[in-house]
């Protein structure tokens, strides 16, 4: 049953809605902190509890979600670990996996609640109910987690050096022409109050794909600023960052880190690249001649940093499911580099740990046919089970990159986890 209601007041229910979320076993919050975003189709949506759900650690994952949405003509959340790139090719993870979390998981909520400016729309066998408890949710009762977490790294600053340079000598030799070096910071041992830590780095760092989500014990805090993918109809839309810098708290030194940005001409070559391998990987699921371009070189401020964002959009083919355009695409070629299976390849020899669901992807799928998924980055990962806690940041190595900076480059992409952290 759908039942709609009206707020005076969205802030505070987006905190009470979290927390009373956060009461069940399963839960997603997606936040677009109101930036203003052609494709967004809600402000808020929060999702709690179970229908039913999928879970998976092995192979046929698409063709079991395919199922599964075919069932479910209803909002569906979850999310696609990196390692699904195992299923369409010839590819392994062998490096530790420390979180253990599942490589693909969705769910049909029991109440789901879409908030778009001062509308709610509650979908639940238990509308009213749930509006009132929302609405009598006292956040002032969440006890604060005053544990400090001993952030380590798997490399030290030395060896990624190192290592970034081992890399270059694959570009030199043609192996690739660009790849995202990952690394990972983590803490053992670790106790937080999740909820706690997601509300602090959503304030620190808002951006356009903040998200939620936990289930059994595992969770999921993201302060994205990127979409994989989305569709609209029948147009498939792809936004992939390549290009970063810091903010400044000086307007016009600000300006100048926006310009500087916008004519460098390592960040444009690096975006250029991801740009074609984007609208090649799009062409698979596309209407002949449809994969266009919308947007190079957009240049977007976010509360910490400056991101260089480009738009490829396209026509989807009508007999593709939603699963296998997805499917068509994944891994994300901002997270991966060019050529794309070389580049995984490289990554899986050069990092020490498993990405798991850091660089996969976290969204829904709506009723109408419609879905929407970010990319899971500037984002902890927290199994409360093991008590283990990490977060991973990557950068775009090519041959003209400075090892140094691209080092300086991944501190800063960390930071406000960093800060939310220490």
């Amino acid at each position: 049953m759908l039942k709609v209601f009206y707020s005076e007041n969205i802030d505070a229910l987006k905190q009470k809605g979290l927390h009373w979320a956060d009461s069940f076993s399963t839960a997603c919050f997606f936040d677009s902190n109101q930036y203003a975003d052609p494709y967004s189709a809600f402000d808020l949506f929060i999702a709690a509890g179970i229908k039913k759900e999928l879970i998976h650690s092995v192979n046929d994952s698409i063709k079991e979600l395919e199922a599964f949405l075919s069932e479910n003509r209803s909002y569906v959340l979850g999310y696609f670990a990196y390692d699904l790139k195992n299923e369409a090719e010839n590819l392994s993870s062998n490096n530790p996996d420390h979180l253990k979390f599942p490589d693909f998981h969705f769910f049909l909520p029991e109440h789901s609640i879409l908030i778009k400016g001062n509308e709610v729309q509650i979908e639940s066998d238990q509308a009213d109910e749930i509006w009132r408890l929302i609405n009598e949710f006292e956040v002032s009762n969440i006890k604060s987690s005053a544990q400090k977490n001993q952030i380590q790294s798997r490399f030290s600053r030395e060896e990624y050096l190192e290592t970034v340079i081992e890399i270059q000598k694959h570009i030199q030799r043609g192996d690739i022409y660009e790849i995202n070096f990952c690394q990972e910071f983590y803490a053992e041992n670790t106790s937080i109050n999740p909820i706690e830590i997601f509300s602090k780095l959503n304030k620190l760092s808002p951006t356009p794909f903040a998200s939620y989500y936990k289930s059994d014990g595992r969770y999921i805090l993201s302060a994205s600023p990127e979409r994989f993918l989305s569709r609209r109809g029948s147009k498939i839309i792809s936004q992939p960052i390549k290009g970063t810098s810091s903010r400044k708290s000086d307007l016009i030194q600000d300006e100048k880190q926006k310009k500087s940005l916008l004519e460098n001409e390592k960040e444009r070559s690096e975006n250029v690249m991801i740009v074609d391998l984007v609208r090649n990987d799009l062409t698979k699921s596309a209407k002949e001649g449809t994969v266009k371009v919308e947007e190079l070189f957009g240049l977007y401020s976010f509360k910490q940093v400056h991101q260089m964002i480009s738009t490829v959009v396209c026509e989807a083919k009508k007999d593709l499911s939603n699963a296998q355009i997805i499917s068509n695409t994944f891994p994300m070629g901002s997270m991966t580099g060019a050529p794309k299976i070389s580049a995984m390849q490289i990554a899986e020899k050069y990092e020490r740990s498993k990405r798991g669901v850091y660089s996969g992807a976290l969204g829904y799928f709506a009723p109408n046919g419609d879905f929407d998924f970010n990319v899971v980055i500037r984002t902890i990962l927290y199994n409360e089970n093991s008590k283990y806690l990490s977060f991973q940041v990557g950068s775009a190595i090519t041959l003209d990159s400075n090892p140094e900076m691209e080092y300086e480059e991944c501190i800063l992409k960390g930071k406000a986890i960093t800060e939310v952290l220490s």
